[in-house]
């Protein structure tokens, strides 16, 4: 499904439907088709929206974690929104954390999945052999606990933004960002209510970083979804919307 994405004042973002806001964050090498049957399920209830976050627009000496996190917080206010359920996935999972902590007057609730912010086994320091479209696939395949999940079109995508040298220097450059804003003596300030929405056989964000997340946030619940790696709400959807809808229910949004 195509989604209209509109451009103003330096923000692109995709808004659909309306109702109380549900922010999306993708990840490094997400796109924001990954939401796509998030925004379909909910998008009849909620305002859903995705902004653009500028991983490959940013001067390099400020490619990082917290920028991003101002970003987002620039976008909020220019946007007026108040109250919002932000849902982050990978390096957006960790850019909504720290968003969360800085501003905890604008979140009602957070979703985790496979978030960032504690540890991850991601590509590692570099791309040794980014050139081979191989090398290239078996890495989207390893995202996903059913390699099928990564389908040509996502690892051509991938696989060209690896091969450039703008791109890939900046991906380099937050990956590291990611690294060094470890997230575990900040993790019992975040007061507001937090759902983990976890893959089982997630390689990258393995089980052991969301029983610890669910250990350090206070306010928290953990619920897991068998067969399935990285990124859940693209590989077993229905079961990541069942899981959110439930949530919301029982924090009362929407």
């Amino acid at each position: 499904m195509e989604y209209i994405l509109k451009e103003e004042k330096g923000f692109t973002y995709i808004e659909e439907g309306e109702g109380e806001v549900l922010l999306l964050l993708h990840g490094l090498m997400g796109a924001l088709s990954n939401w796509e049957k998030v925004i379909e399920e909910f998008k009849g209830k909620y305002t859903v929206v995705i902004p653009m976050l500028p991983i490959y627009d940013l001067p390099l000496l400020t490619t990082g974690v917290k920028t991003l996190s101002k970003y987002v917080h620039k976008f909020v206010k220019h946007k007026n929104y108040q109250q919002i359920t932000l849902l982050g996935n990978s390096l957006g999972g960790h850019v909504g954390l720290i968003y969360t902590l800085a501003h905890q007057d604008y979140v009602k609730a957070l979703v985790l999945t496979g978030s960032s912010g504690l540890y991850e086994n991601a590509f590692g320091g570099s791309f040794p052999k980014r050139e081979s479209y191989d090398f290239i696939k078996e890495k989207v395949e390893y995202t996903f606990y059913n390699p099928e999940t990564a389908t040509k079109e996502l690892v051509d995508e991938v696989f060209e933004t690896v091969n450039d040298r703008h791109k890939v220097i900046r991906i380099l450059s937050m990956a590291k960002s990611a690294i060094r804003h470890n997230m575990s003596k900040d993790l019992n300030k975040i007061k507001i209510p937090v759902s983990l929405i976890w893959g089982r056989n997630d390689k990258i964000t393995p089980p052991e970083v969301a029983i610890e997340f669910h250990e350090l946030l206070p306010n928290s619940e953990l619920n897991w979804i068998d067969k399935c790696g990285h990124a859940p709400m693209m590989e077993h959807p229905e079961t990541f919307n069942a899981f959110l809808k439930q949530f919301l229910q029982k924090m009362n949004i929407g």
